[in-house]
């Protein structure tokens, strides 16, 4: 399902993620209150379908998930280890399973620290400085876990 992130209805729900009020992104936009509400009902409901349905594709069980803040906590049936599922403006939606790895000998240890710094960014979370990809990420979903 495609997440249509160059959209004003994104632009709408990313403002009201990071904390602003209706009528705040309605004057930024020379639109009517009503007007962002109803765009806000029909984003809501596409980051409700888009996360359900990567939660069905990739076999995860829902045990929380917050349709505002674009995320999705649940458990991986196969693979037996939490997961979570993410609305991002820049890397758009992710899957992240809970795993210990040896990131420092990853090929993809910088796109993850990329990942995981640039999605707290976006959520405007605060996290302790590291190296280690894994701490990095269980710090953020720990935090996460406290906003759904």
């Amino acid at each position: 399902m495609f997440l249509p992130t160059g959209d004003k209805q994104f632009e709408f729900w990313k403002l009201r993620r990071s904390g602003s009020r209706n009528i705040n992104i309605a004057h930024s936009f020379n639109i009517s209150r009503q007007a962002v509400s109803r765009a806000l009902i029909g984003m809501d409901k596409r980051v409700e379908n888009i996360l359900l349905e990567m939660a069905r594709s990739n076999q995860i069980h829902v045990e929380s998930m917050n349709i505002e803040r674009g995320i999705l906590f649940g458990q991986s049936i196969p693979l037996n280890v939490d997961a979570l599922i993410f609305v991002s403006e820049k890397y758009g939606v992710q899957v992240w399973y809970e795993h210990e790895g040896d990131c420092n000998e990853c090929s993809r240890y910088k796109e993850c620290m990329e990942l995981l710094w640039d999605f707290a960014d976006e959520m405007k979370i605060k996290l302790e400085q590291t190296d280690d990809p894994t701490k990095l990420a269980e710090e953020l979903f720990e935090k996460l876990r406290e906003l759904v």
